[in-house]
């Protein structure tokens, strides 16, 4: 949905019209800004060059770096002032809602004397050769300063881009709970030296064959390696204690590999041969590190040192040395069969438990943070009965040999193979084998050449040179090479074993591996004392000994603080106006209350899908009831339908020309549909399409539910689906009660909005190649309750982290803000999900600048911006202390909703906290870690957290505080709902495609949404 396009449309309110002239010309036609020349509304990225001159300055005649990764520099027109020019006129975009507003010319104070200087583009910013030819046959212009909104202080900061440090000692509000986090104290000595060596193995081996070299190497050359016990991480890098006797050393390894034969005669089964292989081994002397640089970051009060990443990485090695050896590695985590074996989930996919291991700077020191954790991996069991187990049209398959794949079969089958790797059991070897594809003729058609250009039938060469005869010669066989035709029958391969699963879970398979992972906090923590305490754990073998390591087998204690929950206000139309939720799960209900702002429904709908006679015979019963639980709420939902109810075949929703036929006729029969319940008999893949068809194509708002729950219709469920149907029609179903300017006066003013934002970026599966990532952002509305959101969305580059379309989305929701308050935001609180800790310097530079951008699309506007970044993928769990907690107490239940922590484990400087907002209802909670990275409007530690803690009872979905704070939320769910956009059912090419393609193919548009739904929280 490319909501940035326009339609070439002038806004129909003129209230609106005349508010945007007002807010980009103050003073209409009697001050003439040199701004005026370029569009208010669209800055593009090849617009920022000209309207921007904070990003880009030239003090004099000199550039400024950019603070981004920059391409070779390119010559530009620059005028003799300290600005970028502005009087260049960019080629506008299309025609659109302030398009009236820019007709008058730049103002041009006489001739200025152009100078051409050296000037470096950022990367966001896409030139071309013709254009530059443009910009620099144009005369510039001067730029007023404080229009642009910066001065040369604000470029100096973004150049020496630093994380904000924690304004204070911590928080204190709240009451007193004390706690154990899974974080082990690691005590080393800073004059310890680790030798960092560089590895090359020839052939270049697997990760476990390396490692077996590696072992063997050491042993046997223990003199030249001074004796030391090196650790390796199975790829380039070696840490030693010691230095070598010499920086270069060569090494022979002969090293005894088991290989596999499958005997036919023997019913197929393994027997197991070892033979040996000779390797080549180079080790380089790279750099010497020392833990001083860590130890004094640990310790000083200032950002004098950087964090040593390259001898914290040398130190993790050392510390998961000795569990490698025992255990499979996949990134930070580790699984063994010790801790509990692999237990089949179903369709030849196994879990398997394991533990995660990471070291962390704090505020205590290096702390070692372990935890317990569950992932699926593909049973490594022959293709043939994999097959069986994936895929349910070839259950038989055993029986049927003589079978073959028809129509989309094949397509299913490819998917389900396509990344897996696989070893041959018909000939004596080590070697391993990726599969790209299918072939496209089946096993007993193929031939290809010998080595003297004669072709041989494929059938007929493993009969003759192996003794086997294939048996499903109706299958097509393996394509384990990209360029070349390589073939490999499906019955003489064995998958892989320790191959994380990458597939998407059934709903079963998922319910199966979510009960393996699901641990009471009691029992979790009992796992990872086990884990510190086992064989494999950290704290066994010797490597940590050879490096001065100790590390603590007892987890870390501290105090963390219960903050208390908000009133609530609800609506006067009922008898219970306000609620504070004082449950231990801090829930709350709407009984004899009415929402904080119903919405009125004249106009709805409902069509069917599916479903027996019976339960379509529900239906009446369910209109009924519906309304009457709505005007229970206070929401206005008309007792009777504009229409009969329709009722469809499930196959309908197969065919996506017969769908959008289908909605067209009900929406244009129903005149101005409002909402259209959408019953469904089971879920379907044509989810996505009825819903990009409604909001994209039709215009209206859609709710889907299943037959399942119309034949119970219990009260809850009632009220769950009127309370998304209110948020989704324009109403707001709970507010603060005492607003955010009455709770934190010396930051929030009723006189100065501020608007609340959040961001976040969901990519495509693991196994997808092809498909855009999806960025969205969403912006509060209704200031000061600021619980309305709306959103934008696009699609980008494959894969990418970075917003690349932010400034826009930006710019767009600020306007949005604007037309329905009448004042700018002077505070944009932003936050963003998704973003490792590697990222933040990364998405703090370009993401900030963005906004920064976007601001610039309104005059003399300058707000103050805090960029939160959220996280939800970390490994920290809280738990009560059962030695220093107060009696009654249950220690094996979660933390109570509204537990914060700010110190010991946080950052040993930097400004962020873990909120556990929510009530863990089954396993152990995940606290939210918050990371304060940019702070303008000077929070204090209480002060955010209570403005987090507060906005997170009132998401709209629920009558209980959420995780995570709603802006990021709903942008998670945003991004979802762009990514329903682009999963049509009938694009079936994509997975031939990706084994063919030679190139990245353009990022595919998302469509646009209607305007009568583009303003309302439709997604939610």
């Amino acid at each position: 949905m490319e909501e940035a396009k326009d339609d070439g449309k002038a806004p129909s309110n003129p209230m609106e019209e005349r508010k945007l002239m007002e807010l980009c010309n103050p003073s209409h036609h009697h001050h003439r800004h040199p701004l005026h020349g370029a569009s208010c509304h669209n800055t593009r990225r090849y617009q920022a060059a000209a309207a921007y001159p904070a990003l880009l300055p030239l003090p004099f005649t000199l550039p400024l770096p950019l603070p981004l990764p920059l391409p070779p520099p390119l010559l530009l027109h620059i005028p003799p002032i300290a600005s970028l020019p502005q009087g260049i006129n960019i080629p506008k975009p299309k025609a659109h809602i302030h398009k009236a507003l820019w007709k008058e010319k730049p103002v041009c104070d006489g001739k200025l004397e152009a100078k051409v200087a050296v000037l470096p583009l950022s990367p966001e910013i896409k030139v071309i050769k013709p254009q530059i030819d443009s910009v620099l046959a144009q005369k510039s212009s001067q730029i007023d300063e404080k229009c642009m909104g910066f001065d040369q202080k604000s470029l100096l900061d973004l150049q020496a881009l630093v994380a904000t440090k924690r304004p204070d000692s911590g928080g204190g509000e709240g009451s007193t709970i004390h706690l154990l986090a899974n974080h082990f104290l690691v005590q080393f000595d800073p004059s310890q030296r680790v030798y960092h060596y560089d590895v090359n193995i020839s052939p270049r081996p697997s990760r476990e064959i390396a490692r077996m070299i590696k072992r063997k190497l050491v042993e046997d050359n223990s003199d030249v390696l001074s004796g030391a016990l090196p650790v390796f991480d199975g790829r380039k890098n070696l840490y030693s204690p010691i230095e070598f006797q010499e920086h270069k050393l060569e090494f022979f390894v002969s090293l005894p590999i088991p290989v596999t034969r499958c005997l036919p005669n023997q019913n197929g089964s393994l027997i197991g041969k070892v033979k040996s292989k000779l390797f080549r081994v180079n080790i380089r002397l790279t750099s010497k590190l020392s833990g001083e640089d860590l130890d004094k970051f640990l310790k000083e009060e200032k950002d004098c040192v950087p964090l040593p990443q390259d001898f914290l990485h040398a130190l993790d090695v050392v510390l998961r040395e000795n569990a490698t050896e025992n255990c499979i590695q996949m990134e930070r985590s580790l699984y063994s069969n010790t801790m509990g074996g692999a237990k089949d989930i179903g369709g030849g996919v196994v879990g398997m438990r394991g533990f995660f291991q990471s070291l962390r700077p704090t505020k205590q020191g290096l702390a070692l943070n372990v935890d317990f954790c569950v992932t699926a991996f593909h049973e490594s069991i022959g293709v043939i009965p994999y097959l069986q187990k994936r895929c349910d049209f070839l259950r038989d398959l055993s029986q049927r040999k003589t079978r073959g794949l028809i129509g989309e079969e094949k397509n299913e089958v490819e998917k389900a193979l396509k990344n897996i790797r696989v070893f041959v059991c018909h000939r004596e070897t080590d070697q391993r084998y990726r599969v790209y594809g299918l072939t496209d003729e089946v096993t007993e058609n193929l031939k290809f050449r010998d080595r003297d250009g004669k072709y041989l039938m494929l059938v007929d060469y493993f009969r003759d040179q192996y003794n086997h005869d294939i048996q499903f010669r109706n299958l097509p066989c393996l394509q384990i090479s990209k360029s070349k035709p390589c073939y490999l029958p499906m019955e003489l391969c064995m998958v892989c074993e320790g191959q994380k699963f990458l597939g998407k879970l059934s709903d079963e398979q998922a319910t199966r591996i979510l009960k393996m992972g699901c641990q009471r906090p009691c029992e979790r923590k009992e796992i990872i004392n086990n884990v510190m305490g086992g064989r494999a754990g950290p704290t066994s073998g010797h490597y940590a000994d050879q490096f001065q390591l100790q590390v603590s087998r007892e987890m870390t204690q501290l105090c963390g603080r219960i903050l208390e929950p908000p009133k609530l206000k609800l609506g006067d139309g009922g008898l219970v106006r306000d609620v504070t939720p004082s449950r231990y799960d801090r829930q709350w209900n709407f009984l004899d209350s009415h929402v904080a702002e119903g919405c009125h429904i004249t106009r709805w709908a409902v069509v069917s899908f599916g479903g027996t006679p019976e339960q379509r015979s529900c239906i009446p019963k369910f209109i009924n009831q519906l309304s009457y639980r709505c005007e229970q709420l206070g929401i206005f939902l008309n007792k009777k339908t504009v229409i009969s109810p329709i009722f469809e075949q499930m196959q309908v929703l197969n065919n996506v020309p017969v769908l959008e036929s289908k909605l067209r006729k009900i929406h244009d029969a129903s005149g101005n549909l409002q909402l259209l319940i959408c019953i469904m008999e089971k879920k379907h893949k044509g989810y996505a399409d009825l819903k990009r068809i409604s909001e994209t194509v039709i215009g209206v708002i859609s709710q889907c539910c299943l037959y399942s729950n119309l034949t119970k219709l219990t009260s809850q469920f009632l009220a769950n689906l009127s309370l998304k149907i209110n948020a989704k029609l324009g109403g707001c179903n709970v507010a603060l009660y005492n607003t955010l300017p009455c709770q934190i006066p010396t930051i929030f003013s009723e006189d100065d909005p501020s608007i609340f934002m959040g961001a976040d970026v969901t990519h495509p599966h693991p196994l997808d190649d092809v498909s855009p990532s999806v960025a969205a952002v969403v912006g509060s509305m209704n200031w000061p309750a600021a619980n309305k959101y709306t959103s934008r969305m696009r699609s980008q580059t494959h894969r990418q982290e970075i917003i690349e379309d932010l400034a826009d989305m930006v710019g767009e929701l600020i306007e949005e803000f604007f037309l329905s308050g009448n004042k700018l935001p002077s505070r944009i609180i932003f936050f963003r999900d998704g973003v490792s800790e590697t990222m933040f310097h990364k998405v703090l530079k370009e993401e900030l600048r963005a906004i920064r951008v976007a601001c610039l699309r309104f005059l003399n506007y300058k707000p103050t911006i805090t960029f939160i970044v959220v996280q939800k993928r970390h490994h920290t769990r809280l738990f009560f202390n059962e030695k220093k907690a107060s009696t009654g107490q249950f220690f094996d239940e979660n933390i109570p909703p509204g537990t914060v922590v700010d110190t010991v484990i946080t950052h040993p400087r930097e400004f962020d906290f873990y909120l556990c907002s929510h009530w863990g209802m089954k396993g152990t909670s995940r606290p939210t870690h918050y990371h304060v990275l940019w702070d303008e409007n000077q929070f204090k530690s209480d002060e955010v957290q209570k403005l987090i803690h507060n906005l997170c009872y009132t998401f709209v979905r629920c009558t209980k505080p959420v995780s995570l704070a709603p802006p990021v939320y709903y942008a998670h769910l945003a991004a979802y709902r762009g990514r329903l956009y682009l999963d049509r059912s009938d694009s079936t090419a994509f997975t031939r495609q990706t084994l063919s393609r030679a190139g990245p193919l353009p990022t595919v548009p998302l469509p646009k949404l209607r305007d009568n739904v583009k303003k309302l929280m439709f997604y939610c």
